[in-house]
């Protein structure tokens, strides 16, 4: 059996069968239910915020953020992000102007963005991105766009529970998205949410939305069909409960990567260091080929022969410097519910074996 990148945590049958056929007596299966509203109001507790706005998936939330902050015209985005996020923009017609990233964590330079923003022209607002269980300097990152008069988001997909002292990832910009995907720590059947304190900008998400007697009515736009199933929110209040015991799974498994691939020269786990508390999402690793004596591509192409998914960082714009030695180096290695610490031993020596054969990368191609 392969060895996937990603989470896959799902509940045992007799709870979501039990959970589904609520849904079925109450015969409600959509535009703001009833678990729905109680999704909606457990992350608002979680994540200390305000407002969390349920959608059917993170593209829509990305696209509604966008248009419910009014963002037009160009604007700064990490060039290490979700494609999701570039995809979002691009419909709603939005041109990204790609900064660099930290070489240390992949997360968006922000002392360097500051030195340069001035340089790239006019932009209408800036968009950061919380990958991998760890985070960009948000705070740093929103005191430099109120310097601009700009609006801020991010696109925290990765980042669901993670903290900075001890505030909650959710709560830094006019907007904050998180994605619910299978692939994700909290899985709501691909779901997600949009998250923001601002009263006004809720109403405006909600109306774009278009969810019928959710919230007061305030005009907008553009509307679009992104409400969340009742089915969607079933599985996300289920893997609610369940958060705690998957983050203590996952950070037992990154410390197993962390003693594994810590023996190997020329492999360096990338860590969560931006953060207090990480939800363990994702695996990064960086992969020197001039000291494992092959390239990035070839060791994840090996892995696959042996029947593990190894998934290569790609950036959105390898023009920028560090972006593109991301682009040729980073790994995500397998992590979640699937994995076991033998499994991660497996991996490892995998790896292990690979850098000790250095020179041999021809055999690997």
């Amino acid at each position: 059996m392969t060895l996937h990148v990603g989470q896959f945590n799902l509940p045992s049958r007799d709870r979501y069968e039990a959970a589904m056929r609520g849904i079925f007596e109450r015969r409600y299966y959509t535009n703001q239910g009833p678990l729905a509203r109680a999704f909606e109001d457990r992350l608002q507790a979680f994540l200390q915020v305000k407002h969390a706005v349920c959608v059917t998936n993170a593209t829509i939330g990305l696209m509604m953020a966008s248009e419910a902050l009014g963002i037009s015209g160009r604007v700064i985005v990490p060039a290490v992000c979700n494609a999701t996020l570039a995809q979002a923009l691009w419909w709603c017609r939005v041109q990204a102007i790609f900064a660099d990233v930290d070489t240390l964590d992949g997360q968006l330079d922000v002392d360097a963005l500051a030195g340069d923003i001035a340089e790239r022209g006019p932009v209408n607002a800036v968009i950061g991105a919380n990958l991998w269980g760890n985070a960009c300097d948000a705070s740093a990152l929103v005191a430099l766009a109120r310097k601009y008069d700009l609006p801020v988001m991010f696109d925290s997909s990765h980042a669901f529970g993670c903290e900075v002292a001890q505030r909650s990832i959710g709560s830094f910009g006019d907007a904050e998205v998180f994605s619910f995907d299978a692939a994700d720590i909290v899985n709501a059947g691909g779901a997600a949410c949009v998250t923001t304190d601002d009263d006004e900008l809720a109403a405006r998400l909600r109306n774009i939305r278009s969810s019928y007697g959710a919230g007061r009515p305030v005009a907008v736009v553009k509307t679009s069909n992104g409400r969340m199933s009742e089915a969607q929110a079933a599985l996300g209040l289920l893997s609610l409960d369940d958060y705690e015991a998957n983050r203590a799974h996952n950070r037992a498994l990154v410390d197993a990567y962390r003693t594994g691939l810590g023996a190997i020269m020329g492999v360096r786990v990338v860590e969560a260091r931006r953060v207090d508390a990480s939800n363990h999402q994702a695996l990064v690793c960086v992969v020197d080929e001039n000291v494992v004596g092959v390239s990035r591509d070839a060791l994840g192409a090996h892995l696959a022969e042996h029947g593990v998914e190894a998934v290569a960082v790609r950036a959105l714009d390898s023009n920028e410097r560090i972006g593109a030695q991301i682009d040729r180096s980073w790994l995500r290695l397998p992590l979640g519910a699937h994995v076991g610490e033998d499994d991660v031993e497996r991996v490892c020596d995998l790896i292990g074996e690979v850098a000790a054969r250095r020179g041999s990368s021809r055999s690997l191609v």
